[in-house]
């Protein structure tokens, strides 16, 4: 009898539902994880996924999947790390059922998680947001509720799943103004409004109307947007803006890229780091230290504060009251 079927099953049903409750994007992300490897591995031993046992999902199989996974369907190598973080999981859950296949699963949680470069996060300054949303046609219906939903987008740094699960509910705009999200994690949060973004979307809450629990971004039929009309639209007012703003040219601007420009805005205006972190959601404020590394302007600031090499520190002296007469002409 296979073994890896009802292993599979009760690693989903039992451990993933039931005792870890995880979220629906978890669950989802893990079954095509699992798609992907059993269809591999009937297209390379032509055998079908439920008569296979775990001992022939081995480490050089797993192995090949996961260059397959790089080479074949060209994924980047942060792709290919949650493809085995999720088969990690099976096998460490495998490993309590079924300890006589140990060696076999131990092989397989050996493999490592590939490094990949970090690269520094783009995000948009002032004139470029405001070209952006320059750009958006607001005599229609669809260019101010655009308008809308990329002003919060950017002040609140909200994540694109966030911004499309908001209901009309969620928009506290009288005194102590806020935004309510469920974040990564089904964390809830609330997000302070500036009074800029308030009458922004008091006026287009006016004209939006409907209940508490409507989107409050919807589509023409009423539904809510999805996270690919959200990259659509603002891929297309990119590509306007660019036309007055040359450096939008050069930038692939998605919805994350908003929120790395919310997190630029807090960082220049002082923000303490751990205060930003939890106006994104963040987990830990260690990921937020990315916006420190990529901030040229903070380092340019600490670096006008050092002296230069090989020099004596000096004394203060006031200068001369007929040259600093003359320096002030």
């Amino acid at each position: 009898m296979s073994t890896l079927a009802p292993t599979l099953e009760a690693f989903f049903t039992e451990r993933l539902l039931t005792q870890r409750q995880a979220s629906p994007r978890t669950v989802a992300a893990y079954r095509d994880s699992f798609r992907l490897l059993l269809n591999f591995v009937h297209e390379r031993i032509g055998k079908a996924p439920s008569q296979l046992d775990i001992t022939e999902l081995d480490a050089p199989l797993i192995g090949a999947f996961l260059n397959w996974l790089e080479h074949n369907r060209h994924n980047g190598v942060r792709t290919r790390n949650a493809r085995l973080a999720a088969i990690h999981s099976l096998f460490r859950y495998a490993s309590l059922r079924h300890p006589e296949h140990a060696e076999v699963i131990q092989r397989v949680l050996a493999i490592p998680s590939k490094r990949y470069e970090r690269t520094t996060v783009d995000f948009l300054n002032q004139d470029e947001i405001d070209a952006l949303l320059a750009a958006i046609d607001r005599t229609k219906w669809t260019g101010r509720r655009d308008y809308a939903l990329l002003v919060l987008a950017i002040q609140t740094g909200l994540r694109v799943s966030e911004l499309t699960g908001l209901v009309v509910g969620d928009l506290e705009l009288g005194s102590g103004a806020h935004v309510r999200c469920h974040g990564k994690g089904r964390k809830q949060r609330a997000t302070p409004l500036t009074t800029q973004t308030v009458a922004v979307l008091r006026v287009w809450l006016r004209e939006r109307g409907g209940c508490q629990t409507d989107p409050a971004f919807p589509t023409l039929r009423g539904g809510p947007l999805s996270s690919d009309a959200v990259q659509w639209l603002l891929a297309k007012y990119t590509s306007l803006a660019a036309q007055c703003c040359s450096s939008l040219r050069h930038k692939k601007v998605s919805p994350h890229v908003l929120r790395h420009s919310c997190a630029m805005n807090l960082l220049h205006g002082g923000v303490d780091p751990t205060v930003i972190a939890l106006w994104l959601g963040h987990e830990s404020v260690q990921t937020t230290q990315i916006y420190i590394h990529a901030d040229l302007t903070l380092k340019e600031k600490a670096i006008s504060r050092t002296a230069p090499p090989n020099t004596k520190p000096g004394r203060y002296r006031p200068p001369d009251k007929l040259l600093a007469f003359l320096e002030a002409l």
